[in-house]
């Protein structure tokens, strides 16, 4: 399994934005905390949810091409069952 690095994160009233390494990959990924709570139900941490989220893009496409900056809910834009599999995981 690929190992996933959350180096940072930053917390503003609405999202928290994460920067994470894969290998020599950075990403700079915001997380809408209504969208955290929509998909989590408040279950596990943000952390958590990035984890799950770079597994499920990385068991689709390379790390090359993930788009390096980006909010979290435009996955399901590219991958409809996003929001299903992650959601189950969590149940």
């Amino acid at each position: 399994m690929t190992l996933i690095l959350i180096k940072n994160k930053e917390e503003t009233s609405n999202a928290w934005v994460f920067d994470v390494e894969i290998e020599d990959a950075k990403y700079k990924v915001a997380v809408p905390k209504e969208y955290w709570a929509k998909l989590t139900q408040k279950r596990i941490a943000p952390e958590e949810l990035i984890r799950q989220s770079f597994e499920f893009l990385l068991a689709r496409e390379p790390k090359e091409s993930i788009l390096r900056e980006f909010e979290l809910p435009i996955i399901q834009k590219y991958f409809p069952e996003y929001e299903t599999k992650i959601t189950s995981l969590q149940t």
